[in-house]
């Protein structure tokens, strides 16, 4: 059971939260009482996870010296010792395969949707990683907007094997929302880098990353309130009522920008979950959105 353990945590179970992204557009187009299209976002949340486990392993592979001077990063299954490279190798074999196996059947089944534009956000995702873990992580600024874009892909995923188009107005609140968290995690890191093992920290400073964090938040919040105001959203929902969920949306994010200054490790997931009040928050807000966005529509 502890081997059986120690591979899932090399396969980040737990940051597996991040590939709920692939559900927004799904939940936005009120999609969520549509079989095919619950069944196409599924599908794409396990082709997600088992490509970010691949990109995971595959970074675990290329930093275990670094990681073995980290703090934290040490008790990683590959940097401790407990799981070998040869184990991890096989793994990342077995989970590509699923992965060509499972979009295969996707394609044999008679899906359009999973086409070559849906595929291609595959691929850039995992090429996007592969040359962030061989260097690009090193050049600030831009491994900031590599981890942002690991975000934005996920969500424009989501839209395209559904069919649906992103509102402009949602591109841009995920975009800088997703600097914000990207900014965020840096953050946190500086502190946490003690020993030098991420040669990028050097460039940042925490008020670099303050002031830059709380543009991403104000511009992400702005963004969100036009979106709610635009007479296409009026029109879609039938309804002006997501102009009350503001508050709720910029308490999320002070109540985030709180726990990233009072001392975690800024990874988005470990945040999220460690905090029930964040938690509480963000089932608050979906909760909002459920009932504006479904029970106004079962409305005459």
């Amino acid at each position: 059971m502890v081997k059986i353990r120690r591979y899932l945590q090399l396969l980040r179970i737990h940051h597996w939260i991040k590939n709920t992204l692939v559900f927004i557009p799904l939940f936005f187009a009120a999609g969520f009482f549509n079989v095919l299209l619950i069944a196409s976002t599924v599908l794409g949340f396990i082709c997600f996870s088992l490509l970010s486990s691949i990109v995971y392993i595959l970074n675990d592979i290329r930093d275990i010296e670094k990681d073995r001077l980290h703090s934290t990063k040490c008790r990683r299954p590959l940097a401790s010792g407990e799981i070998p490279i040869p184990h991890a190798v096989i793994a990342l074999v077995i989970l590509f395969a699923a992965l060509i196996a499972l979009l295969v059947m996707v394609r044999v089944m008679g899906n359009h949707l999973y086409n070559l534009k849906s595929i291609g956000l595959l691929l850039l995702y995992l090429l996007i990683n592969m040359t962030y873990s061989w260097g690009l992580k090193n050049i600030p600024i831009v491994d900031v907007t590599i981890l942002a874009s690991g975000y934005v892909i996920r969500v424009l995923f989501g839209a395209l094997i559904i069919g649906v188009n992103v509102s402009i107005w949602l591109y841009l609140v995920i975009t800088l929302g997703a600097f914000y968290l990207g900014l965020g995690k840096r953050r946190n890191e500086i502190t946490g880098d003690q020993k030098g093992t991420r040669s990028v920290m050097r460039f940042y400073s925490h008020n670099f990353l303050d002031k830059n964090m709380y543009v991403c938040q104000a511009l992400c919040v702005a963004f969100y309130a036009l979106w709610t105001v635009d007479s296409v959203t009026i029109e879609r929902f039938n309804t002006s009522a997501f102009i009350y969920t503001i508050p709720v949306i910029l308490i999320i994010f002070l109540k985030y920008s709180l726990n990233i200054e009072t001392g975690t490790d800024g990874d988005p997931t470990s945040v999220l979950l460690g905090d029930k009040v964040l938690l509480s928050l963000c089932g608050a807000y979906i909760i909002c959105a459920f009932c504006i966005i479904y029970l106004n529509r079962a409305a005459p």
